[in-house]
């Protein structure tokens, strides 16, 4: 009788075994399918294209910032030193030219996926850190501001001029 529940004890775990592994692989294709939640938070909604086939959002300057009373009131960003690199660099030069970067439009289109008022908007959270044209849109505009001493409006025009005719 003891041997009878044994074989009845193996022969159940095997079968379980095997069930749990013939279905492990869908699991992790539904995991790989899947986006993970961080990112997905901070991607902006895909653009949708005209009937040409061109980018619809790209021929509209997204949204930014220019009356005082919203550059006095802007929130902090988060601090550079959670980051490494270009990253890391963008969000300090967010910090140093905070009304600049607000008076600044993000290529990315976050204003329409996210409700971003301006560029400065993705810095206030991760969202830049995931996304490589606010981070080279607000080094260009650091860059611009310090070394060609460029202001405000005159970057935001260098901005439009470029990042309208890349998409």
């Amino acid at each position: 009788m003891k041997r009878a529940i044994l074989m009845m004890t193996a022969i159940l775990v095997a079968a379980v075994a095997i069930a749990c592994n013939s279905q492990a692989p869908n699991d992790a294709a539904k995991r790989i399918s899947q986006p993970e939640p961080a990112r997905a938070a901070t991607q902006p909604l895909p653009a949708t294209p005209d009937p040409h086939g061109h980018d619809a959002a790209a021929s509209r300057v997204p949204a930014f910032q220019i009356d005082a009373a919203s550059l006095k009131s802007l929130g902090p960003t988060l601090p550079s030193e959670k980051f490494t690199g270009k990253t890391r660099e963008a969000y300090k030069a967010v910090k140093a030219i905070p009304r600049t970067i607000a008076q600044l439009p993000c290529y990315c289109h976050c204003d329409e996926g996210f409700g971003h008022k301006s560029l400065y908007s993705c810095f206030e959270d991760d969202h830049a850190a995931h996304c490589a044209v606010c981070v080279d849109e607000a080094l260009l505009a650091y860059r611009l501001e310090k070394n060609e001493k460029l202001k405000p409006e005159q970057i935001r025009e260098r901005i439009i001029a470029q990042y309208s005719t890349e998409q």
